[in-house]
């Protein structure tokens, strides 16, 4: 019985100890956040797949001309932009007391006085393409030589009477890169001559109009798909992506990786370890103007009023940089690396 009253007892200190806690939580009638800035980047790259030819080793004996011997991958930024949006700022929740009844309620909507809004708000949306699995070099249907040679081989033969005898003896095999190289080589030099002859009437057919341009076009067609034995070819493909960069408050100047870029993978977030960083520098423009503190506006502030908070965004110029390139310079209001202020609002009589 003594062990069941000291229960009750506790419990009851308990239920005491948490109503007074509830009663120390003030009541509020209504929540609000205030906004910060998301810097949105819309990042458009290319990746060059470029394939060396296989007779590029013999470009400069047969063609003069340099031709690169390796593949190689290269990715690009093409474009570049950037929006700002506008977000609920969790950390930075005011709220009003219970007793509290606007006059004008209307005054929590307006977002360009730093309020935020819901249906003022951008909230963008998510476009995501990765590049496709990289192909494979194909220089298969390129060229119209044939892979094996004939030759004739002699051959000496001793008879029965043992007398001696020539053989000829037809042998075929296959031809060697330099030699299907040297064919190539040969091809685009007779394409070319045909094409001057073409061009200049040294010809026995006759081109004229349509025709002449026709048989040029096809004549060039077949020199570039020959030439591209030697100087191989290049394949594009193309990436777009978003990345949302937030600007943290606290420094008056801010450096940040907005995203990577990497040759073989393209463009990447900024938290992976590979890949070329681009940077995002965030410069604020000096106030003329400081904003009234709180103290400033009480003593305006009318009777019979409360005090709603505000932030007055900050003009900030925003420079994209790659490996010290500029590619791209604004002027974005951020909320955050702004100031807050208060406003004072009359309440209903």
């Amino acid at each position: 019985m003594k062990i069941m009253n000291r229960f009750i007892g506790a419990l009851a200190l308990l239920l005491a100890g948490s109503s007074a806690a509830f009663a120390a939580e003030p009541e509020v009638s209504l929540t609000y956040t205030l906004p910060s800035t998301t810097i949105s980047l819309t990042v458009e790259a290319v990746q060059e797949n470029f394939y060396a030819g296989p007779y590029a080793r013999f470009a400069e004996k047969y063609l003069g001309i340099t031709a690169p011997v390796a593949d190689r991958v290269v990715c690009h930024i093409r474009k570049v932009s950037m929006t700002p949006l506008i977000e609920a700022d969790q950390k930075a929740r005011r709220s009003l007391p219970a007793a509290c009844d606007l006059e004008d309620r209307n005054i929590l909507a307006l977002t360009s006085a730093g309020l935020m809004s819901v249906e003022n708000g951008s909230f963008g949306a998510e476009r995501v393409w990765r590049f496709p699995a990289p192909s494979a070099a194909d220089f298969s249907g390129r060229g119209l030589s044939s892979n094996l040679k004939s030759e004739s081989a002699t051959l000496y033969g001793v008879s029965k009477r043992n007398t001696s005898r020539i053989i000829l003896q037809k042998m075929t095999k296959e031809k060697t890169l330099e030699q299907k190289a040297e064919e190539a080589a040969a091809m685009i030099l007779a394409l070319r001559e045909k094409r001057l002859q073409i061009i200049t009437g040294d010809t026995d057919a006759t081109y004229s109009g349509e025709a002449m341009g026709a048989a040029i076009e096809e004549l060039h067609a077949l020199e570039k798909e020959y030439l591209s034995l030697f100087i191989g070819y290049t394949e594009c493909q193309e990436q777009t992506m978003n990345f949302d960069v937030v600007p943290q408050t606290g420094n008056e100047r801010q450096i940040m990786v907005a995203f990577r870029l990497s040759d073989k993978e393209g463009l990447m977030p900024a938290d992976r370890e590979t890949g070329r960083p681009v940077v995002m520098e965030i410069v604020p423009d000096q106030m003329e103007t400081a904003p009234l503190s709180r103290e400033e506006a009480k003593v305006r502030a009318p009777k019979n009023s409360v005090y709603v908070h505000y932030r007055m965004p900050a003009t900030c110029t925003v420079n994209i940089l790659a490996e010290g390139r500029l590619l791209l310079q604004g002027r974005l209001p951020i909320f955050q690396m702004g100031t807050e202020a208060v406003l004072p609002v009359q309440l209903k009589k």
